[in-house]
Parts: C-alpha cells; structure tokens; sequence
C-alpha cells in the first residue's frame, strides 16, 4: 500500500496543485473553514491544498492625496525614525539625556515633512490619491490527495462545508485531453453571408463567382486613337489581346434540304 504524498515542504520550483477536489467556495474565508473542521477531526490537513481560481487585482481607492496629508503622514514616519536614533544614540552614550532624544525627533520630523512634500511635488498630480492593492479569486478549491479524499469529503458532508457544486473539469495537474494523431475534426459551420444562397445541410455555402473581366488592350496592340495596329487579329471590330477570352463563332442556319 503506497503511503500518501506529505504537503508539509512546498515545492521550491512553480508546480501545480495535485489532488482530487473535494469542496469549492467563493471565498477564502469559507474554504479556510473547511480546512479547519478537517483539522478538528484529526484529519491530516497537510495533505489538503487551497486553490484560487479566475484571479483578478483589485485596487481599492483609499482616499485623496493632497499637500497637508502628504506632509503629516511625512512629519509621523520621520519623527518614529528620529525616536529610533535618538535612543540608540542615548544608549551608546555615556551622558544620556531626554534633550538629545527630543533632538532627534524633531529633527527626523523635518527632514521627513521636506522628502514627502518634494517627492509629492515631482509627481505633479499624476496620481494624488492613496490606494490598496489585492490578489482576488472568483472561487476557491479545495483539494486532497486521492487516497484520503473520500475521508475528506465525509467529514465536509457532515460539517455542511462543501460549498456550491464545482464546474466539471479535468482534475488538478492533468494535461488537457486532445485528439489523436492523424484524426481530423471536421469545423464548425458558419451561417452563410447575407445575399448568399443556403447551401443543403452537411455543404459549405457556395459564394457567388465575380464575372471575369477581360483585359483591357496594351498600347502595343492598339494605336493611341484606338485603333488596332498592323499584325493585330480583329474580331467583331475588336482587336483581340493575346491571353483574352475568344469569343465563340457565331452558327449558321442549317437551311432544310428537300426531299
């Protein structure tokens, strides 16, 4: 009997999800719900994987970047710096006293008022407001080894956690199926275009063929008034251009014989 595969150690290369899917919710919050009823019931959750599918950034507007608000968030990250060095430096010296650390505060509230107000300016408005990014999935699978999957899938049936039914498709880390070598499948269809006459079932619809046009004779032919030069077959008034159609002879009346 072979032993299930442990997930304790990810993958160090890109690998795609292996396991039979036993449970799929529309969020994380549902499928890490599931997760944990199996951990309660002693189920070795290390064989268990959660995957997002259809995945979409999300950037959520936080709210509007102007000069005052650059300038106090700017002012409250340099003080928090200026406090960080002012107490080292009071540790390290020997003559340690609130002024230098008070010292240090301010000073790290300037100068980082004046970078966030420049680094603000440079932008030129191009993006003055402030926003949140996130990774967002459409639903959430959630897969299990294919020897504990049954067990798996029992206890989500009793806790209620299987979530909405799943679309049917090919299991995890498996390859699309394509046809064989060497067999043809036959294309779709397509309606035939306006002012095309409907082919019978099972043929293409046939376009209709353009008139073909003869071509127009070459000054070699032709003098510039028109008129055709010395060597050139005239038919019907027409001088004839070698690779154009030869219009067919006309037939004479067949004059009954008597008898």
């Amino acid at each position: 009997m072979s032993m299930p595969r442990q997930n304790s150690v990810a993958p160090k290369l890109p690998t795609l999800p292996q396991g039979d899917q036993i449970a799929v919710h529309s969020t994380y919050l549902d499928a890490q719900k599931a997760v944990e009823a199996l951990s309660d019931k002693g189920f070795p959750v290390q064989q268990v994987t959660i995957v997002g599918t259809d995945l979409t950034m999300v950037e959520r507007v936080t709210g509007r970047l102007t000069y005052p608000r650059v300038a106090v968030a700017g002012m409250a990250s340099g003080a928090w710096f200026g406090l960080f060095v002012g107490l080292l430096l009071s540790m390290f010296s020997t003559e340690g006293s609130l002024y230098s650390i008070v010292a240090a505060i301010g000073i790290g509230a300037g100068f980082g008022l004046l970078f966030s107000v420049l680094s603000f300016s440079l932008t030129r408005g191009k993006r003055d407001f402030t926003s949140s990014s996130q990774i967002v999935a459409r639903s959430y699978a959630v897969l299990c080894e294919r020897e504990t999957a049954g067990q798996a899938s029992q206890i989500l049936r009793e806790a209620n956690l299987l979530g909405r039914p799943a679309p049917v498709h090919a299991p995890y880390g498996q390859p699309q199926a394509y046809p064989a070598p060497g067999v043809h499948q036959a294309p779709q269809q397509q309606p035939p275009a306006y002012g095309q006459q409907s082919a019978a079932p099972g043929t293409a619809p046939v376009a209709p063929s353009a008139p073909a046009t003869p071509p127009a004779p070459s000054p070699q032919h032709v003098t510039p008034t028109g008129e055709p030069r010395y060597g050139v077959r005239v038919v019907d008034g027409k001088p004839q251009v070698p690779g154009a159609p030869t219009p067919p002879a006309p037939q004479q009346p067949q004059t009954p014989t008597e008898g």
